[in-house]
């Protein structure tokens, strides 16, 4: 994109001036969207919330997704029509993302062989089919726009961020729980859920695209009290809640613990950054019962946290967006060194 140049230098003349961004408004602006870690409960939301941009017209110029944000992300940006996923998810069996071995196999196993090649409780292969059947484009490059989708590496102990190759393996390594489900082995390497190292990986595209809005659609519960832990273990799967509430320790730097907020990217790229953070209902794991109205609780609430904010959304979101002032002269070094390697490996 030639224009780059000349708009950075606009931008650092706005920086030194002490305003947002000097470049005259791209029409439609450049939106990008991440969802972020959620489990089955994620999946079902950020559905609605894609379903409710579309709705309102909102552009996804490039989107970033992990774990349930990585199966949502790689349907919408494949280009399948989401009310056809919608119904699919509606309808989908426990079978078709969830197939444990047999309690028999699992005792064997753990006790007989002394765990030798137990690396989870479900295969991949089925939840691997079940987006494989349901994606319009089977690749990245055939996508409708750029898609990013973070796991970890479990051979180097890093955080990888897929944007080639095939789609569903990929969708299904960001989303392999630990313990509950195998690795997934792609190139002879080993990958699990990218919730384990970041829960919304709004690194990823924030800086690539030229983006003048991102917005963050958060899912995770949050930990509960200090002392309640009692009753989480009579509920079914404690382990996955205590492996929630390790995840979850730590929250990502723009949340606010209000179900919508602003901040500008940490690297001063003046890019407005909307988070949305939902109230929703629980869904146990593996539960699809219930899915739906979260689905649909997740679009009107994006709906209508977005509504009173679309023009400008849709217009100039670097200037007429509310970010608060504390947001204006927010320095990171490392963030914004990470921004000019990012916009030079831009097309």
């Amino acid at each position: 994109m030639k224009t780059w140049p000349l708009q950075n230098g606009f931008r650092k003349f706005a920086k030194w001036l002490g305003l947002r961004s000097a470049t005259t408004p791209q029409h439609p602006p450049r939106i990008g969207v991440v969802l972020s870690a959620g489990g089955s409960r994620g999946v079902y939301a950020h559905t609605g919330f894609m379903m409710a941009l579309e709705e309102m017209g909102i552009p996804v110029s490039a989107a970033a997704g992990c774990s349930a944000g990585a199966v949502v992300g790689g349907i919408a940006a494949s280009g399948t029509d989401l009310k056809a996923w919608a119904d699919a998810i509606h309808h989908v069996r426990r079978e078709e993302f969830w197939t444990p071995d047999p309690v028999r196999h699992v005792i064997w196993s753990i006790v007989r062989n002394k765990g030798i090649g137990f690396t989870g409780l479900s295969d991949t292969a089925a939840a691997t089919d079940f987006f494989r059947r349901n994606l319009t484009a089977q690749s990245f490059e055939d996508c409708r726009y750029p898609l990013y989708i973070t796991a970890i590496n479990l051979d180097q102990g890093e955080k990888v961020v897929f944007n080639t190759g095939e789609l569903a393996p990929r969708m299904m390594a960001s989303a392999a729980i630990p313990i509950l489900y195998k690795p997934v082995i792609i190139d002879d390497r080993y990958y699990s859920d990218g919730a384990l190292i970041d829960l919304a990986p709004a690194d990823a595209i924030c800086c690539k695209h030229g983006l003048d809005a991102l917005i963050v659609h958060q899912i995770g519960r949050h930990p509960g009290r200090e002392n309640d832990m009692s009753k989480v273990l009579q509920q079914p799967w404690p382990l996955l809640e205590i492996i929630n509430r390790l995840l979850l320790h730590q929250r990502p730097w723009y949340l606010t613990d209000q179900e919508s907020g602003f901040a500008l990217c940490r690297c001063n790229c003046g890019t407005a950054v909307i988070v949305l953070e939902p109230e929703l209902p629980e869904l146990p794991w593996p539960h699809t019962e219930g899915g739906s109205k979260i689905l649909e609780i997740a679009k009107q609430k994006t709906l209508a946290l977005l509504q009173p904010h679309l023009e400008a959304l849709l217009t100039d979101p670097r200037q007429r967006l509310p970010i608060p002032a504390t947001e204006q002269h927010r320095t990171q070094p490392d963030d914004a060194a990470r921004c000019v390697a990012n916009r030079s490996q831009m097309p």
